[in-house]
């Protein structure tokens, strides 16, 4: 019989963020009242971890992940599959320790993601996926590749200390938050896999359990909404790609969903065009470069598909990395 998988603690998360926030940057947090007029909502408040060092929010999970190694597996390296944010968090967390990462990426992985990420010192090693699942036949990789040179292997999402180190954005916005005499009725936040918003929900499930979560998914892709809904994980059979290239997951890992649960969090999906206007919106609006994935959730606010009226709103972006030329091909389709 499988066992729950650990959903970390307050005390385990505040641990966590101690740690991780000595290496990472605090990012703001911005209110627009642009935004708050064009939906009604009282208030509307974005946290750009777009900001974080390597573009996204990544980071703080690996940094946390890393600092759990023994001395032995930290003098080996890790390996671990990833399209691109989490490879470059983990890289950078790898450079600042000191620590050799290897990082196994799709081919059609975005190549600012793959260039950045050896950028920090990482080897990259790439798979050919056919019409495969391209996660599968990468984490496949990563776990021959531990096998063979005996490589500390790490998931992307899926493990409850990443679960724990992502979770230092949602306690860093709390206390922004607290600072402004606001507090949140409505959270959006972006899935792939579920790390981040596994944390983020567990700081406001603690702290803020008012707060209603929402767990924002590519149609097609919301293999997280599905499972909540079900109360069991679900697997999405394939289907064609989104062009929120990092939330392509499947299924939500078996920890970030424990997280999500917990915190009672709900699915809600968003299109393509949809994000796509938003990250024209976050650039016109706030001055913000957000990549697909990293605006999805903003999507999600101006989909109108919440009723936001009266409310408080906060929305994670969660990522910024995307190529001049990938962004404005996007503006151009907006």
């Amino acid at each position: 019989m499988m066992t729950e998988p650990l959903v970390p603690s307050l005390d385990h998360i505040r641990r966590a963020y101690a740690e991780t926030a000595k290496a990472t940057q605090m990012t703001p947090l911005l209110e627009s009242t642009a935004l708050a007029r064009e939906t009604g909502a009282a208030r509307v408040f974005v946290k750009p971890e777009s900001l974080q060092w390597a573009g996204s929010f990544k980071v703080r999970g690996a940094y946390w992940r890393l600092k759990q190694l023994s001395p032995e597996e930290a003098r080996k390296g890790v390996v671990a599959y990833s399209s691109g944010n989490f490879a470059q968090g983990l890289a950078a967390a790898g450079q600042v320790l000191g620590i050799p990462v290897t990082i196994v990426m799709p081919f059609d992985a975005p190549a600012a993601k793959r260039e950045a990420t050896a950028g920090y010192g990482a080897r990259v090693v790439l798979t050919e996926h056919g019409d495969r699942a391209r996660e599968e036949v990468a984490a496949a990789k990563a776990r021959e590749i531990a096998a063979t040179e005996g490589l500390a292997l790490l998931h992307p999402f899926d493990d409850p200390e990443i679960v724990a180190g992502q979770a230092g954005a949602g306690l860093e916005a709390l206390e922004q938050l607290a600072a402004r005499n606001a507090s949140v009725d409505l959270l959006f936040c972006q899935v792939g896999g579920g790390g981040l918003i596994g944390g983020v929900s567990l700081a406001f499930h603690y702290l803020s359990p008012k707060t209603r979560i929402f767990a924002v998914e590519p149609e097609g892709f919301n293999g997280m909404g599905s499972s909540l809904a079900r109360g069991a994980i679900e697997t999405m059979p394939l289907g064609p790609k989104s062009i929120c290239d990092g939330l392509m997951a499947r299924a939500p890992g078996a920890a970030p969903f424990a997280a999500l649960k917990t915190a009672g969090a709900e699915g809600i999906t968003v299109g393509d065009a949809a994000v796509r206007r938003a990250m024209k919106t976050a650039f016109e609006r706030m001055k913000l470069v957000l990549e697909p994935s990293g605006a999805a959730s903003l999507a999600a606010l101006l989909g109108g598909g919440v009723d936001v009226a009266g409310k408080t709103v906060l929305v994670i972006a969660t990522g910024g990395n995307v190529s001049l030329a990938d962004f404005m091909a996007h503006m151009q389709n907006a």
